[in-house]
């Protein structure tokens, strides 16, 4: 049918067909591929891949009841990769008291780091920083974040920074309170610290130089550095 209706037809026509053809293709394509690309997740929720295209290197995914979530992981499918010196710049977007958008930089992914987890709870509201979105048309709605990567440059990346509260800490929580709980001691013993003209002869108390309690700290520290498990052997 289409090749017998082809046979008719003028050049123009033809070439119109084309054309047609072949735009729809590319937008097809193009549309597959932003689907295919890209995951958001945040805990007790069901993974995002539909992610909208707003722009040809620009992409979005909704973040709905923001105010309740702690982290957000942001990860490539591994289907598609970025272009060769290529990677994406994600941003977080939410709307301030007046419901005008602020946008933050959050961090990058790139084919060699394809996921970042990112802690949005403690972003203050109102701080916005310079983003790739600003003149795009993206409707939002209270209580709806969004999440936005923009494919750049790997040598744009490198110059931006993200805000720093986004960082997720690597540091377990063991760890965390090991560290906590050898700075108390060590301040704590050091507090009752006197000089040697300064004691009291007391036969029935044994004292400990200072120096062998700051010995043992650091050398804890650095075991702890090195292995956070060492204890355990």
């Amino acid at each position: 049918m289409v090749g017998a209706a082809l046979d008719d037809c003028p050049f123009w026509k033809l070439l119109w067909y084309l054309r047609w053809i072949s735009g729809l293709t590319a937008e097809h394509n193009l549309a597959r591929t932003a689907a295919g690309m890209f995951g958001c997740l945040v805990a007790g929720r069901l993974v995002q891949t539909a992610v909208q295209q707003v722009a040809e290197d620009k992409f979005v995914f909704n973040l709905p009841d923001y105010e309740n979530i702690n982290h957000v992981v942001v990860f490539m499918l591994g289907t598609i990769p970025f272009p060769d010196g290529m990677g994406g710049s994600v941003y977080i977007s939410y709307p301030d008291q007046s419901g005008i958008p602020v946008w933050q930089l959050l961090g990058f992914i790139t084919n060699e780091k394809p996921s970042a987890i990112f802690k949005i709870s403690g972003l203050k509201s109102g701080e916005g920083s310079q983003h790739p979105f600003g003149a795009m048309n993206i409707p939002q709605t209270p209580s709806v974040a969004q999440i936005g990567i923009s494919v750049e440059l790997l040598e744009q990346l490198a110059q931006q920074t993200p805000v720093a509260s986004a960082a997720v800490s690597t540091v377990d929580t063991f760890t965390q309170f090991t560290q906590k709980m050898l700075d108390n001691f060590y301040n704590f013993a050091t507090s009752f610290a006197v000089s040697q003209a300064q004691m009291t002869p007391n036969p029935s108390e044994v004292f400990i130089p200072a120096n062998v309690v700051l010995k043992w700290y650091e050398n804890f520290q650095r075991r702890m550095t090195q292995n956070p498990h060492f204890w355990k052997t």
